[in-house]
Parts: structure tokens; C-alpha cells; sequence
């Protein structure tokens, strides 16, 4: 059997459980929530609200103002797709686990993120890879050849560029979810989305870790050995430490939701050993269409 057939082989035994579970998953979520109905250029009613400062004065809708004490405009629902952009971190330290967990981040990203373009493309949005060379993707054709793409990546490599989406070009205006462990340095994480802000774009950062990673269960003696290469480190006492990895672990996390913030977009985190239905919910929700600012 050549190369190429036994990859194909294994991807096809891969493939069938992850397309199974991502839908399984979306389907739990799009039972609690509604369309993605939003406000744009288009020709469907959608409702009246009351006219904003701000607002032009042909949006005035002069029928229904004259019938009440305040000033309505008419707003429609938007049509055309929206193309959000997708980003799974592939680099090693994602490929680990805790002892009793059953997944490793990389998977539970993995999930993630096709269950999130599940539910998308059954709305009618366009999903694509924030990866060199990727197009929009639609329709269920669309889902499977996404799945496909995520088990062709390679690996990302490791350097100061690790663990931080590639620079491709991206459609202005759509939206992004980058899903990773995010353990980068701030500075680097705040470049990456400073540029995709610059796009513009906005979107979700969404920090996934192990349990071990947020409670650093472990007690006594222990040497921890580097993922990405040959380093480790011995710590005589974890119980010592404990403390103070809880609070540079909490100061990444502020650091990271205080960029997010400053560009208009949303931070969350997630453990793999919680439901990833939560996870999606929050993904989806985050997408949805912000309230007119006041």
C-alpha cells in the first residue's frame, strides 16, 4: 500500500468520530439558541427601535413616529454571509494531557472549533482556515473539507512565533476565533491582535488548558520536563509553588481579556475536563451581533 493510501486510510478512520462528535456537540447547542439575526443592508423587516443620536435622518420611519411620542426608525436584517475565520493552535505543548484526563487540548480545540463551523454553516455563514492558502468554506461539503484541512495541518513550529496564529490575508470586517492554550507572552499576543484588529476584524480568544494546568495538583518532589524540547525543571516542593503559579497563571489570563478588550473583542477560558457544549454556547454567543452602543 503506498504512502498516500494508508494516510488516506487513517484519515478516514480519524475523520468519521470527529465529524460525529462536532455535530453531536453543535446539535446540543443550536437547540438553546436562535438565528443570527443582525442589523445591515438588506430588503427584510426586522423592527423598529428608537431613533439614536447618530442615526440619519432617512432612517426615520415617519408612519410610525407620528403614531407615538418618540421617533422610530426601521432597521432590516442583514443577508449577506458572514465569513468568520478560524484558528486551532497546533504547536506541541497543545498535544498533552494530565493523568485521568481523557483528552488532550489539541482534541478538545480540535472539537471545538468544528462544532462551532457546524453550527455557523448551518446558518448560512462561510467559515474558513486562518491558514496559508485557505478559502471560504459553506454547506456540509464545506464542514467535511474543513475537517479534512485540520488533520493536514502540520504541526506549527516551535520558535517566537509559537502558539500564535500565521500572517494571511483576511477578508476586512469578518470575524475570527483563535482557540489555543495561549500561553504565549503578552507582548506577542497583544502584535497578533493588534494586526488582526487592523484588518479590521473582530472576534474570540479562548483559552483551553488542562485541569493540571490551572490547579497544579501535584505534591512533593517532582521534575517537570519540557515539551518542546529536551529542558526540565526540579521542584523540590510543589506545595511551594503553588501560590505563585496560580497568580502568573491569573495574570495571563488578565492580561490577555485587558487586549482582547481594547481591540472589541471577547476573552474566555475553558478546561477540558468541563462540557465543551459551555464552551461552544459561549463561542456562539460572542459572534452573535453586539447591542447598538449607546
Amino acid at each position: 500500500m503506498s504512502l498516500a493510501a494508508r494516510r488516506a486510510e487513517a484519515l478516514g478512520a480519524h475523520l468519521p468520530p470527529l465529524l460525529v462528535a462536532a455535530e453531536r456537540v453543535a446539535s446540543t447547542v443550536a437547540q438553546g439558541v436562535h438565528g443570527r439575526r443582525r442589523v445591515g443592508q438588506g430588503d427584510s423587516f426586522w423592527q423598529f427601535r428608537p431613533f439614536l443620536q447618530g442615526d440619519t435622518i432617512s432612517r426615520i420611519d415617519w408612519r410610525v413616529s407620528a403614531r407615538s411620542d418618540r421617533t422610530y426608525v426601521r432597521e432590516t436584517e442583514w443577508e449577506a454571509a458572514q465569513t468568520v475565520c478560524l484558528w486551532r493552535d497546533g504547536g506541541a505543548s497543545m498535544r498533552w494531557r494530565s493523568r485521568g484526563q481523557p483528552v488532550e487540548k489539541a482534541d478538545r480545540a480540535g472539537l471545538l472549533m468544528l462544532a462551532l463551523a457546524a453550527l455557523l454553516l448551518r446558518g448560512g455563514e462561510r467559515v474558513r482556515l486562518i491558514a496559508p492558502g485557505s478559502r471560504p468554506l459553506h454547506g456540509r461539503a464545506g464542514l467535511e473539507r474543513l475537517a479534512d484541512a485540520m488533520e493536514r495541518a502540520p504541526e506549527q513550529p516551535g520558535g517566537e512565533d509559537a502558539g500564535l496564529p500565521p500572517e494571511v490575508k483576511l477578508p476586512p470586517h469578518a470575524r475570527a476565533v483563535l482557540i489555543g492554550d495561549l500561553l504565549a507572552p503578552l507582548d506577542r499576543w497583544q502584535a497578533a491582535i493588534a494586526r488582526l484588529a487592523a484588518v479590521p476584524l473582530t472576534g474570540v480568544l479562548l483559552q483551553v488548558l488542562d485541569p493540571a494546568e490551572v490547579t497544579l495538583p501535584y505534591e512533593g518532589r517532582v521534575r517537570f520536563q519540557g515539551i518542546t524540547g529536551a529542558q526540565s525543571t526540579l521542584i523540590p516542593r510543589v506545595e511551594g509553588v503553588r501560590e505563585q503559579y496560580a497568580q502568573r497563571l491569573a495574570a495571563q489570563q488578565r492580561g490577555l481579556a485587558a487586549i482582547c478588550a481594547a481591540a472589541g473583542w471577547s476573552f474566555a477560558v475553558h478546561r477540558t475536563d468541563h462540557p465543551p457544549e459551555a464552551a461552544l454556547l459561549a463561542l456562539y454567543t460572542a459572534l452573535a451581533p453586539t447591542a447598538r452602543r449607546r
